[in-house]
């Protein structure tokens, strides 16, 4: 799992970096808020963030609330760092959009069980999200090979009625022929994905 560290202390982030990396994880670490937004829009970005509540630029829970706002269909897991221990500093951590919560100072221990409940809770929305996915991409092929259809009559029907009223000695009978029977060979493969298509709906 790649897991995002921000924390503008360089030991604090260079201790939690090696006791995450220790339990066979991918480390990205940030310095400030607004690194880790950069870091956030990116491609493949972490989806499990460890995020320090005071740092410069951003502060961990002006992010949560700037990722829940702007990403809201990201699954993101969000663990704060906080020394603040007020039940009213806790909530508006959570109500800021963090997941979880961890009082400094803490245990690599109990670091790592909630890592580990974070990284469940990311496996069981993904394999939530995955038949979603699997049938959009499904309607999109679908809806491709519809769109093919009408078309690839229109260029077998013209080029059929062409090949009518050439001779088989014109020069360009062999190339229209090659044409006609290459977009039916198009429409016999769009055929057989719309089938699969329809049954993988059922």
């Amino acid at each position: 799992m790649k897991i995002l560290v921000a924390d503008d202390g360089l030991t604090s982030r260079t201790m939690l970096s090696a006791a995450i990396n220790g339990w066979g994880h991918e480390t990205i670490t940030a310095a400030d808020g607004n690194e880790v937004w950069a870091i956030m829009q990116k491609d493949n970005a972490p989806k499990l963030l460890i995020l320090d509540w005071m740092m410069p630029g951003i502060n961990g829970v002006e992010l949560c609330r700037k990722l829940r706002s702007k990403m809201p269909n990201d699954a993101i897991y969000i663990i704060l760092l906080t020394s603040k221990s007020n039940p009213q500093d806790i909530a508006e951590g959570l109500e800021a959009g963090a997941d979880d919560y961890i009082i400094k100072p803490f245990e690599n221990l109990e670091l790592r069980a909630r890592v580990n409940v974070g990284i469940r809770i990311l496996t069981l929305s993904e394999e939530k999200l995955e038949p979603e996915k699997n049938r959009c991409a499904i309607d999109a092929i679908d809806e491709i090979c519809q769109e093919m259809v009408q078309p690839m009559q229109s260029v077998l029907g013209w080029s059929e009625m062409l090949l009518m009223d050439l001779p088989e000695s014109d020069i360009n009978y062999k190339t229209l022929k090659t044409i006609k029977e290459g977009v039916g060979q198009i429409g016999s493969l769009t055929k057989r994905i719309m089938a699969i298509s329809s049954k993988q709906k059922k």
